[in-house]
């Protein structure tokens, strides 16, 4: 058997209601709270295990004022904690909202569609590049004859193909590259690079 219960329905099975928050204010506050961390175990303690050691120890009918009774005894700052530092960050995010305008959106824009794009898709030149100056050789990108050959480019005389990491766990049979291989990973930071020796 399988069945659903839409999130209305478990309010009123536990005659709970939720707050009615002002259009796109919660959104915000989310986002504010992913930056500053207010809702860390840390800061609120763990709820997963809060929660259950609660329904052990209730002596009556579980309800939301009981539990948030309960709770704010064994947490009696964590709510204010966690409102003052996401607080901090939402004054941070209204400071920075008043520096955009639409001028700063459309250089967002072409930075995120054309620079990010590009560094993005070339990465062989900046690898090839930043390998070149490891070595202390000259780099430069395959030409087209060479890349038909599966070579993206050569450090002094050494041939290189450039392949994203996953490139290791991808069926490949059909295609042969007799040289040295170079993995990247892009990461949020920049790019993990791996060298066959």
């Amino acid at each position: 058997m399988r069945f659903k219960i839409k999130n209305e329905d478990i309010k009123t099975i536990n005659n709970t209601s939720s707050v009615a928050f002002p259009k796109y204010t919660s959104q915000l506050i989310n986002w504010a709270n992913q930056n500053a961390q207010g809702t860390r175990p840390k800061v609120v303690g763990q709820l997963s295990e809060l929660f259950p050691e609660y329904q052990k120890s209730s002596t009556t009918t579980e309800s939301v004022s009981d539990w948030e009774n309960w709770y704010l005894n064994k947490q009696p700052h964590s709510i204010e904690d966690a409102t003052e530092k996401i607080w901090k960050q939402v004054q941070s995010l209204q400071d920075a909202i008043q520096l955009i305008d639409k001028n700063l959106v459309r250089e967002w824009v072409r930075d995120l569609v054309v620079i990010k794009t590009f560094n993005g898709m070339c990465v062989q030149k900046a690898i090839l590049e930043t390998l070149g100056n490891i070595l202390n050789q000259p780099y430069r990108l395959a030409t087209p004859e060479e890349e038909s050959k599966g070579i993206d480019g050569f450090v002094g005389n050494v041939a290189y193909s450039v392949k994203p990491i996953t490139y290791k766990t991808m069926d490949r049979l059909s295609e042969v590259i007799s040289v040295k291989m170079i993995y990247y990973e892009k990461t949020k930071t920049g790019l993990n690079i791996e060298v066959e020796e």
